[in-house]
């Protein structure tokens, strides 16, 4: 993630640093607290007992622990790095528990069978924590109510039906006694979780559904938060890398092996997969010791990881997709595209493009790895997944899952860069590290080698052919995405079927043309891509809704009122198209003069990713060839929300890096190796670029769609659609910094 916040939205993260000192063998709770937990950090899980026989989700004890003093530990599911998951679990939670948000400490929990809530797994990622486990969560604290009702009707010798609950405690109306929940936690504990509670009506919520505060500003704003690179454990040693410049080769001979060495602070030097390591008693000292070292690196096939030719460049492999011909595989198909096209009164055809890029977020990665005496395995390591990581650290280690141990820090940004990418991922240099020298070892890669190893949105091309009839409608659309999608590199892909991250953005669209075709080719791509935020959305919505405004300028007609016309049968997204308008004081293309003088125009797009419906509307101007972004409108709809307030801050910091991706943003390569090491050679958006930015929130009450990601593909699309009316001319490639725009009056 780039480190782009715009100053009418702060979005902080405030994690529960994980316990350093803890037991290897299990977890004390708190005297007298209602532990409704079983699988507790440093756990193993073969000591859960009958823990695997349940299903996700069902226990609450797995999950909260009431204090004495009221105050409630959640264990969320999902792992916090600055997209407000761990306040929007405490609303749902306390919502039906009866206690304020601002009462709840919010850690990650541990691996374990009971937080497996996304389809029998678990992935922080995809805008999918909330809506996904929003009726359990739910339901979960819905119980622990109940639970806590049975025990202060014991205590208070009256029926349950007797009480109710007021924030933090249980009530008896008729004689006005309270108990406060720290009091009767202990004797809860001992009840059995209830199968059936009843939940709160909507028309009664007092936290969802509105702008609690994050719990986690002032401790970020204080400097109270700590990330992986901060750390520590008794005994612990510092390590630095280089890796070698390119995938495929491996360290040979040292030419000054001795004079690193003698280097102050240095402890020992390690070859390893693809790159060499230093361990010394301070960070700093082993990065130096790192990048004096002079290493002679030979060529391999073997090894983890792709092999990247040393000839490679990002300029010739587009030219590669471009030239690639062919449908390919078929992934949407409604009517017979081939027939229409044939018979259409116009035909318009394009090439679309885009480029890798980085993930360039402000926290390095790093991991922390000890072997304990118990032969156990624990890893301080930023992650999206928790029982992947730990599933396999273990065969990176050797060892069985239930010896890892996995702590998962909260992230300093992520959308993607913290996921299982063997070669992009330090924690298994660490563990090899920490296993050669017998103590705990905390790896952090520089900044440089961030930039060598990232794992990158991949490069992709879209070839467009639609066909108008003799009103300038459109009639027929076929697409074909080429290039390869994260989805199959790192789950696995068939040849004969679409990955549907290649395509997402430009199949399912709700336009009502009446014949489409949406296919793939794959293409092998040979650097390290992941999942970048917003997956495929990311360039494919760009491709799709600028080539959509091409349709309509061939065809004359307006774009925003062609999009109106073909959403016609589409109320929920018609709906939402008006409500960007009219945020935006209405509908007006341009070019237009504005108040200040610069001559200006406006672009619009459409997208419907996660689960979301989005609408966005873009003001530009040009000055001395560079794109002025000055307004940004987005309508939202979520179906329904739980923290109006953090997704104002989402669709912003979306916004910011949709607009950086446009306008900026590109990794280069040449001679198989990133051009860019460092923020310098890549370029974001800056502070002064950022535009203002409106959103509303529209609630259809559709399914409830992620919030995190669907703000950002509809940015690019309305930028470029804006300046290509200014420019006079179409633009197929990004980023805009690339197009030669100088000379063109703004």
């Amino acid at each position: 993630m780039n480190a782009i916040t715009p100053l009418s939205t702060v979005s902080v993260e405030r994690p529960v640093a994980a316990p350093l000192n803890l037991s290897r063998r299990g977890f004390v709770g708190t005297l007298g607290a209602l532990v409704l937990g079983v699988a507790l950090p440093g756990m193993p899980a073969r000591a859960q007992g009958a823990a695997a026989a349940v299903a996700p989700g069902t226990r609450v004890r797995a999950f909260l622990e009431v204090r004495p003093d009221s105050t409630v530990l959640l264990r969320s599911p999902f792992i916090e790095g600055g997209q407000g998951i761990f306040t929007a679990m405490a609303q749902i939670v306390g919502e039906e528990l009866d206690v304020e948000p601002s009462q709840f400490v919010v850690e990650g929990a541990p691996p374990g069978r009971d937080y497996l809530l996304i389809g029998g797994g678990r992935f922080t990622g995809g805008s999918m924590s909330v809506r996904m486990s929003y009726a359990t969560m739910r339901k979960l604290g819905a119980s622990a109510r109940q639970m806590l009702l049975q025990a202060a009707a014991t205590r208070l010798n009256v029926p349950v039906s007797a009480l109710s609950t007021q924030p933090g405690r249980v009530v008896h109306a008729a004689s006005g006694r309270t108990v406060p929940y720290g009091e009767i936690a202990e004797a809860a504990s001992a009840l059995q979780v209830p199968t059936d509670v009843t939940l709160r009506q909507s028309a009664d919520f007092r936290w969802i559904g509105k702008p609690v505060p994050r719990l986690d500003v002032r401790d970020k704003s204080t400097g109270k938060t700590h990330y992986a690179i901060d750390l520590k454990v008794e005994g612990m040693l510092h390590a630095a890398v280089q890796h070698a410049g390119r995938l495929g080769l491996e360290p040979g001979a040292f030419a000054n092996e001795g004079e690193v060495r003698a280097m102050p602070g240095v402890h020992s030097i390690h070859r390893l997969p693809g790159a060499i390591a230093v361990i010394a008693t301070s960070w700093w000292r082993a990065r130096r010791a790192a990048e004096t070292l002079q290493v002679s690196w030979t060529e391999t096939t073997a090894g983890p990881g792709r092999v990247m030719p040393a000839d490679f460049s990002s300029e010739v492999h587009m030219a590669k997709l471009k030239a690639t011909k062919g449908d390919g595989v078929a992934f949407e198909t409604v009517g017979n595209a081939a027939h229409a096209l044939g018979s259409a009164r116009t035909v318009v055809e394009a090439t679309y493009d885009a480029p890798y890029l980085a993930h360039a977020q402000l926290e390095p990665p790093s991991a922390l790895a000890r072997w304990n005496d118990d032969g156990t395995l624990e890893l301080w390591v930023p992650n999206q997944a928790p029982e992947m990581f730990q599933a396999d650290a273990a065969k990176v280690a050797g060892i069985a899952p239930e010896k890892v141990i996995i702590h998962s820090p909260v992230l300093g940004g992520f959308f993607g860069r913290h996921f299982l990418y063997q070669t992009a991922n330090p924690y298994p240099q660490a563990i090899a590290l920490a296993k050669a020298v017998g103590r705990p070892v905390k790896l952090i890669w520089s900044r440089e080698e961030e930039f060598l190893r990232d794992a990158l949105r991949p490069m992709g091309v879209a070839r467009f052919r639609a066909g108008l009839d003799a009103d300038g409608l459109p009639v027929v659309l076929q697409a074909v995405a080429i290039g390869e999608g994260p989805t199959g590199r790192w789950f696995g892909r068939q040849a004969d079927k679409v990955d549907s991250s290649a395509v997402e953005g430009i199949a399912g669209k709700v336009y009502a043309i009446p014949s489409r075709r949406v296919g793939q080719i794959h293409v092998d791509d040979p650097a390290i891509i992941g999942f970048w935020r917003s997956v495929g959305h990311s360039m494919n919505d760009f491709f799709y809704e600028t080539f959509f405004d091409e349709m309509a300028d061939v065809g004359r007609q307006d774009p925003y009122e062609l999009r109106l016309r073909l959403l016609a049968g589409s109320p929920r997204h018609k709906a939402l198209l008006e409500a960007v308008a009219e945020l935006a004081g209405g509908w007006r293309r341009g070019p237009f003069t504005a108040a200040d003088g610069s001559r200006r125009a406006r672009g619009v797009a459409m997208a419907s990713p996660f689960g979301s419906e989005v609408a966005t509307i873009a003001e530009v101007s040009l000055k001395e060839g560079e794109v002025v972004v000055h307004d940004v409108w987005v309508a939202i709809d979520p179906g329904s929300i739980v923290n109006p307030a953090v997704i104002e801050s989402q669709v912003n910091s979306a916004v910011a890096l949709g607009l950086s991706s446009a306008l900026l943003e590109e990794v280069v390569y040449e001679q198989g190796v990133p051009r860019a090491r460092n923020y310098d050679g890549y370029p974001i958006l800056t502070p002064d670029r950022m535009p203002k930015v409106h959103v509303r929130i529209v609630e259809s009450g559709a399914p409830m769609g992620g919030i995190g990601e669907p703000g950002l593909p509809g940015v690019p699309p309305a930028v470029v659609n804006a300046v290509s009316v200014l420019a006079g001319k179409r633009i197929r490639s990004l980023p805009l910094s690339r197009i030669d725009l100088k000379g063109i009056q703004g």
